[in-house]
């Protein structure tokens, strides 16, 4: 055909005799003037002015400029961009009816889509350039064009083209869009805006400043995604959150205004949800359409239409007047190529719409999420300390509420825009399935109607098989928690199988929970499966038996992607229910908790009157909406909903510090535990109570701190000076570094308060000790001289920096008492409550923390101090003396006025004191025993695990190539490897019958869906050829036809539809029992080898590392991985089916697969490198977050003593702000990773599109063209499923890989060499011990710390081991149930070598009493006697010995009363007296005490010690204690040093010699 601009088949088209503008021709000529001028213009500005600074554009995301009407100039630029494609379009269709080449008709149009793409993105340039005045050329553009447009138009309508002519309606629109523009930009050059609008760089979310398209395809992660693979994401990179998201700011909104914000958003959310919605409809009537112009193309008709087409064209030539061609859009969306680009477009709006509507409810639920978790702590940190140590709220429920509840409002959150979403998608499927296919289209809608209440069904008993799992998971958890930190417990006891049962028996029950789970999992994912083919099937046959036209692929295919998109909402709406189920009930759960007990408004500090400092009234701004951005987070939390103040008491007297008057207080029960009290505290003076275990020591300071509820009485505070108020108002003023002696008169308004159970932050020894407070080198230096702290720094890897508490170095119990103490001495606070700091320390260390800690460091500053302790030798110290007994005060005054006034209770001390009070002399011989010990299980512990992580580095190291270099690329390829070798792990410990049959099902199952889908083609192809031929020969026209047998298709049909239906639910169940399989057997093999592991195991490895083997990692194997698996099974196979269906229709789509196919290739190469990152970004921001609540939780008593709430509340705002900005940028780079993959499938369907149209001219049926076009649709909705299972997956294995690594842990020895029979029952019986050449080590990489060690004890002797530090003592104390590696020599009790004697056998015959006491939840009678083999009269008798009798008496039950978790319903000491109880119940003829009597008051301790004497008097005793006056009492004493005997005699016989050490000990200690 002839190329020319205006024609060849017209004479008359350069003719201007009628006038220049009457020209049609030269009027589109015109059109092309604009355009080149702004190419023109612009092209040397943006190639020359900022081509030569292009690093200048890359740094203007920190100063992003917005100019007025940003968003409508780019909303408008994208219309007019779409209007130009339709005007080329209309072109190029309008010029293929003409005789020549017309290229006025669409070259035009092509300049202004060249020119409106140039004018964008000159528009970008000079916007991130701040350079207005350059958009002058951008405004003559528009006018310019506006004026041609307008004269072609009104040349259009004087030659009477009106709206029905396609043409002119262009043209009309353009006009209107060149005069918005027009308007848009006459507004930006009227402001001028010269002002920048700074966004700080700590910002990487530029969602909220960028241009619309990179709103809309996230162009803005580009740079973090594709940088992770070169570098890994952390959060420098990512930044921090904008204000408006920030947990602070939605605290506020949700307390004040979150309806607002939940309306504006969700107007907004579901306009673009529900174009998303109105745009996926246009897939299935394009292919209609596609495939009804196919099927006509070859119809008897199409010569006569061809005939009568050619005169209508004539005519419309010769009326229109300007010698072209104007087409209608009925016959522009006749031609097929234009519906594949319509098809296109719309695909791709439809997606971009859909992601947009996603992330904007990401963006509510995480703002949900962060104002929630911010009203949990602001509740938490009010909480009544009952709800806590009573067991109504538990620490579990709270990081329940935290860790799930709050995610799953999240979740409901993300997918609430489905319902009103699924009524649109379903009633608007109907319609238009009626349309194609009538009355049988309404079969199809019975079916979605009886299938939706069997979804709801199934969500409801999802829910509860859910949450009935998520019950059992729980108390598994509990369970293994107590047997790991009771675990040398359960060793030494050999109580391992029956704790290990009854987790065992748990999990049974778990996995019952589970497999009832995975079997409604798989009936709801079969069933999204088979309704697709069901609807099919009834539709169809349906049709095919009652209706009177043959089923044409068209209706056919159009109808079957219509099925696909009315599966989604049968599909989410079991999801819907179900998470809709677990919201209700997280909903409850959060209402229960923000309902609970409060400890009140802080009024362990209220007067008679309550005078508020009403602080919100300095900060107005935190109650607005528009949050303060100059003012700092801290102060508007501050100020925002802070209790009122605890105000100053009336002065009673100057000399007093606190008065309580007529007292009664109780723990939110109805019995008082604290009944009549009256006392006082002396201002700056030691006030120490004393009394017997349970008397309510520790209650009484918690009762002075408000923590208790009072029932009577008042507490009274002394008031304070004005100035020191006004510091009390604001607690987080930071002033300058003060000097030492500027410090002592601030904060004088809290309690430093040091608890008897130590709390440690997750934090540097220097944070914990300072505790917020500015750091004073000097004050900082005096502490830690003062508790003895340096020795044990020195040792730590980092010094004071190093971390400790749950999550870095674990340190014993002393060092955590020393820290606790060090903090209260560190504060400036003018009073110091210490409760019993001494009952972890030895007795060097416990005078020197007296004397240099308390009656020097805390009283020549005058502070108040308040000490609460069993060491009655340091009474003479005491300016005022509390004694308590039964909860009632029994005395009170001066040492003096109790010698004077009560000389019984007096005497009764005086003959418990065992030394005067006189300064310890400085010993090199005599050092700190217990201290000594810990330094050494510190520096142990430390050297074992630096050892272990070598060993692991070794390990991963041989797994990579030799070649191993320190490269950026060899990192990168390690990152973005698939853990393959993980993957085969979790297969096979499945079974591999299982796996097979997961496999065969799939491919299975896979082969019949496309089969169902070839039938359905080859038989509407079939129905059509035999109309075509029955038409054929009703005109006349002779063909050969085969009989169409109706039945034939049916029945074929019928049996593969029913067999998919069948496989749908087959390859489910084989998915998830694999995974039950593998989870059951990963859980077993772990809790076995955990449980078998030596004590050694335990000492190196953190608790909480141990406990995420069992809590999120057994999750993850549990639940996560077997749904990942089916998506990613399921996402691959269709995808991989949908290509090859196309590529057997068009094989020369293969050609258009390999540039498609690598785009695809480092999408997901790259995506899966960023997503692993931000995953473990979200992960490891989570921890810290949950350890923030859980440490709080731990520590509320300190805290609010402190008065540090604020503080705290500030860190927690600053981890979730953190946490969440992470999950922000996980969810943006999956939005980013859909937006590319679904481009890349409507490119695949355009492609499919193309290639079968041209093919179908080769005489293609047009059935196969439907069915590669449905196919190709299918590739868009699941190919981003491929890589976001794959990467979800990649992450998910390192669960598995960290299960496998616990399960190569060397298990202990358990197996003897002696048989059973020759062990008698009542071994042993006479508790002979000999032990002869005795070597032992604590591990194989460490040297032995007893060496050759020769003893002899004797049948029931009672023997105390002292050594210069314990350590020695404690070895041979568990060498005897073989707890440490040995080596050399033996161990002989009663003629039997322990080292022959199987390990169970061993520790069950033996009796020990660990210094820490351990309790497990259950009743009393469980904690005595777990193998339930005594009677009730044993059990009471040894209550009895141990002083519990009548405490247990009074409790409801008996001995059936509850123990809650750890024994926190009962004292410490009282605790220490249950596992005396439970050491007298097994009755063994050897008992070994470890510091048994530590946490017990002296009188109770000389009780027990005669009980022991007499009870155990012919039972052979070994003890280890660092009180003395229990040493003399002693039949034998063993003094050890550097792993050798030292001495070794009766302790009359050490004494007499004046040079012995352990006559030092006595020296020292008298």
């Amino acid at each position: 055909m002839p190329l020319s601009f205006c024609g060849n088949d017209n004479a008359s088209a350069y003719s201007v005799d009628n006038g220049v503008l009457d020209n049609g021709c030269f009027v589109d000529a015109l059109n092309l003037v604009p355009h080149v001028f702004l190419l023109f213009i612009t092209f040397p500005i943006l190639f020359i002015g900022w081509g030569s600074q292009s690093s200048k554009v890359q740094i203007h995301h920190n100063t992003w400029l917005h100019f007025p009407g940003h968003n409508m100039r780019w909303i408008l630029t994208f219309t007019l961009l779409f209007v130009h494609v339709c005007e080329t379009a209309e072109g190029i269709v309008s010029d293929g009816y003409m005789k020549s080449r017309h290229l006025h008709l669409f070259l035009p149009a092509f300049m202004g889509f060249i020119a409106a793409t140039t004018s964008v993105v000159y528009y970008h340039n000079i916007e991130t350039s701040n350079f207005p005045k350059l958009l002058l050329a951008l405004f003559i553009y528009w006018v310019l064009a506006f004026i041609t447009k307008t004269i072609k138009l009104v040349k259009y309508y004087e030659h009477n083209f009106g709206i029905q002519h396609l043409r002119f309606c262009i043209t009309a629109m353009l006009v209107i869009l060149y005069g918005l523009l027009m308007a848009v930009e006459i507004n930006v050059i009227r402001v001028r805006v010269s002002l920048r609008q700074s966004v700080s760089c700590t910002h990487a979310i530029l969602a909220a400043f960028v241009n619309l398209l990179s709103k809309a395809t996230y162009w803005w992660m580009n740079p973090l995604i594709i940088g992770a693979h070169k570098r890994p994401i952390d959060l420098k990179k990512i930044g921090k959150l904008p204000i408006a998201m920030r947990a602070l700011t939605n605290y506020i909104r949700l307390k004040d205004a979150y309806e607002e914000q939940r309306v504006s958003h969700a107007t907004l959310l579901s306009t673009f949800r529900y174009l998303a919605d109105l745009l996926g409809f246009a897939g299935p009537l394009c292919i209609y359409c596609i495939l009804m112009r196919l099927g006509g193309r070859n119809s008897p008709e199409s010569s006569e239409q061809k005939l009568n087409c050619s005169v209508y064209l004539f005519l419309c030539f010769q009326a229109s007047g300007l010698g072209v061609y104007f087409l209608s859009s009925h016959e522009l969306l006749e031609n097929t190529f234009v519906l594949a680009v319509l098809l296109f477009l719309a695909l791709i709006l439809q997606r971009t719409f859909l992601q947009a509507s996603y992330y904007v409810t990401i963006e509510t639920g995480i703002n949900l999420r962060g104002a929630l978790l911010a009203m949990i702590y602001n509740k938490m940190l009010r909480l009544s300390t009952s709800n806590m140590s009573m067991g109504e709220m538990t620490l579990g429920q709270i990081n329940n509420l935290v860790a799930i509840e709050t995610n799953q409002l999240m979740w409901f959150l993300f997918l609430c825009p489905n319902l009103w979403a699924m009524p649109v998608q379903i009633i608007m499927g109907v319609i238009l399935l009626h349309y194609l296919l009538g009355f049988s289209a309404l079969i199809g809608a019975c079916v979605i109607v009886l299938l939706a209440p069997i979804q709801y069904f199934i969500a409801t008993k999802l829910a509860d098989a859910q949450k009935s799992t998520l019950d059992y998971s729980t108390d598994r958890l509990k369970k293994t928690n107590e047997i790991l930190k009771g675990i040398k417990l359960l060793k030494l006891y050999a109580w391992e199988n029956i704790f290990c049962s009854s987790v065992e028996e748990t999990r049974v029950k778990e996995l019952t929970s589970l497999k009832t789970f995975a079997l409604y999992t798989s009936l709801s994912s079969s069933c999204n499966g088979y309704i697709g083919p069901s609807l099919i099937l009834q539709t169809f046959v349906t049709h095919a038996y009652t209706s009177n036209t043959e089923l044409s692929p068209a209706a056919a295919f159009a109808s079957l992607a219509l099925f696909h998109i009315l599966v989604t909402p049968l599909f989410l709406l079991s999801t819907v229910v179900r998470f809709a189920v677990k919201a209700i009930i997280s909903v409850q759960k959060l209402g229960e908790f923000l309902l609970s007990d409060e400890i009140g408004d802080d009024s362990w500090r209220n007067g008679e009157t309550s005078v508020s400092l009403e602080p919100c009234k300095k900060h107005p701004g935190a109650h607005t909406k528009a949050i303060n951005r100059k003012q700092p987070l801290r102060y508007q939390l501050d100020s925002f909903e802070q209790p009122s103040r605890r105000q100053p008491r009336p002065t009673e007297t100057e000399d007093i510090a606190i008065k309580v008057n007529n007292g009664f207080f109780s723990w939110g029960s109805n019995m008082a535990t604290l009944s009549d009290i009256n006392m006082r505290i002396p201002t700056g003076q030691l006030t120490m109570i004393v009394g017997q275990v349970g008397c309510g020591k520790s209650s009484l300071l918690l009762a002075m701190l408000g923590e208790m509820q009072a029932t009577g009485g008042k507490v009274h505070w002394s008031k304070l000076p004005e100035c020191e108020l006004m510091h009390e108002g604001n607690p987080s003023f930071h002033a300058p570094e003060p000097s030492f002696e500027a410090m002592q008169s601030k904060n004088r308004n809290s309690v430093a308060y040091a608890g008897q159970k130590s709390w440690l932050l997750n934090a540097t020894v220097e944070e914990n000790i300072t505790f917020g407070n500015p750091f004073n080198k000097q004050r900082y230096k005096a502490v830690i001289d003062t508790c003895s702290l340096q020795p044990d720094i020195d040792l730590l890897p980092f010094g004071d920096q190093t971390e400790i508490g749950e999550r870095g170095i674990n340190l014993s119990g002393g060092q955590r008492q020393r820290i606790c103490v060090a903090r209260a001495l560190y504060q400036n606070t003018n009073i110091v409550f210490l409760d019993d700091p001494f009952s972890a320390l030895d007795i060097h260390l416990s005078d020197h923390l007296m004397q240099e800690g308390i009656l020097k460091f805390l009283q020549d500053d005058k502070r108040t101090v308040v000490l609460v302790t069993h060491k009655l030798q340091y009474l003479i110290h005491a300016d005022w003396i509390i004694a308590m007994k039964d909860g009632t005060l029994l005395r009170e005054g001066t040492l003096k006025d109790i010698q004077n006034n009560d000389v019984e209770l007096y005497e009764h001390w005086k003959t418990l004191m065992n030394r005067q009070d006189q300064e310890l002399e400085k010993d090199t011989d005599v050092a700190d025993s217990q201290t000594a010990l810990e330094r050494k299980n510190l520096r142990r512990a430390l050297y074992s695990r630096e050892a272990k992580s070598q060993i692991d580095d070794e390990d991963e190291e041989e797994e990579e190539e030799e070649d191993d270099e320190d490269t950026m690329s060899m990192m990168t390829s390690r990152r973005s490897k698939i853990p393959w070798r993980v993957c085969w792990k979790y297969l096979t410990s499945g079974g591999f019958m299982l796996l097979f049959m997961m496999i065969f099902s799939k491919l299975l199952k896979h082969s019949v869906i496309v089969a169902i889908d070839y039938w359905l083609a080859t038989w509407t192809s079939r129905a059509q050829n035999t109309s075509v031929s029955a038409n054929s020969s009703a005109n006349g026209t002779l063909t050969d036809t085969v009989p169409f047998d109706l039945s034939y298709y049916t029945t074929g049909f019928s049996i593969l539809c029913s067999s998919g239906i069948v496989l749908c639910l087959i390859a489910s169940l084989t998915v998830e029992w694999m995974g039950l399989s593998a989870a059951r057997n990963l859980h077993h093999n772990l809790l076995n080898k955990i449980i078998l592991a030596p004590i050694r195991f335990f000492d190196i490895t953190p608790l909480g590392q141990i406990l995420n083997r069992f809590s999120a990692d057994t999750n993850i194997i549990d639940q996560h991985i077997p749904p990942t698996l089916e998506s990613l099974t399921r996402s691959t196979l269709l995808c991989l089916s949908a290509i090859g269906v196309i590529a057997f229709v068009t094989p020369v789509f293969l050609i258009a697969m390999l540039p498609l196919g690598v785009a695809f290739y480092f999408i997901q190469k790259y995506f899966r490198v960023a997503s692993k990152d931000l995953q473990d970004l979200d992960d490891s921001t989570q921890l810290p977050l949950l350890c923030h609540f859980s440490e709080t939780a731990e520590g509320l008593t300190t805290i609010r003593a402190f008065r540090h709430e604020a503080r705290f509340k500030q860190r927690m705002l600053e981890l979730t702000d953190t946490n969440n900005v992470a999950y922000l940028f996980l969810s943006a780079a999956n939005r980013w990773l859909e937006v590319r993959t679904d481009y890349l499938g409507a490119v695949i369907v355009l492609t499919a599109a193309v290639a079968s149209i041209y093919t179908s001219e080769n005489r293609l049926q047009s059935g196969l063209v439907g069915l590669g076009l449905t196919y190709a649709l299918t590739v868009t909705n699941y190919l981003n499923w491929v890589v976001r299972s794959l990467a979800d997956l990649e992450v998910q294995m390192g669960a598995v890989k960290k299960v496998n690594g616990f399960l190569s842990t060397e298990s202990e020895n358990y197996e003897g060499s002696i048989d059973l029979s020759q062990v008698p029952e009542d071994w042993p019986q006479q508790g002979e011990i000999k032990i002869q050449g005795l070597s032992v080590r604590y591990d194989s990489i460490l040297k032995p710390v007893l060496k050759h060690v020769n003893a002899y004890i004797n049948p029931g002797q009672k023997v105390h081991t002292r050594t210069r530090t314990h350590t020695h003592a404690r070895i041979r104390s568990r060498t005897h149930a073989r707890t440490h590696a040995r080596t050399h020599r033996k161990i002989i009790i009663d003629g039997i070598d322990i080292s022959k004697l199987p390990l169970p056998t061993l520790r069950s015959r033996l009796s020990i009493i660990l210094q820490d006491p351990v309790l497990f939840s259950g009743s009393i009678r469980f904690n005595l006697d777990p193998e339930r083999t005594c009677t009730d009269d044993r059990l009471w008798e040894a209550l009895e010995i141990a002083q519990l009798k009548n405490m247990v008496k009074s409790l409801p039950g008996g001995l059936d009363a509850v123990v809650t978790e750890g024994g926190e319903n009962f004292s410490v000491g009282q605790r220490q007296l249950f596992c005396l109880a439970r050491a007298f119940v097994r009755k063994s003829s050897i008992l070994i005490m470890d510091e048994a009597t530590a946490s017990i008051d002296m009188a109770t301790e000389n009780i027990l010690q005669k009980v022991v004497m007499t009870a155990f008097a012919d039972r052979t005793v070994v003890t280890i204690a660092h009180r003395v006056h229990t040493i003399l009492t002693a039949d034998l004493v063993i003094v050890m040093k550097r792993g050798n005997i030292l001495e070794y005699d009766k302790p009359q016989t050490l004494l007499a010699h004046e040079e012995s050490v352990f006559a030092s000990f006595v020296r020292a200690d008298m």
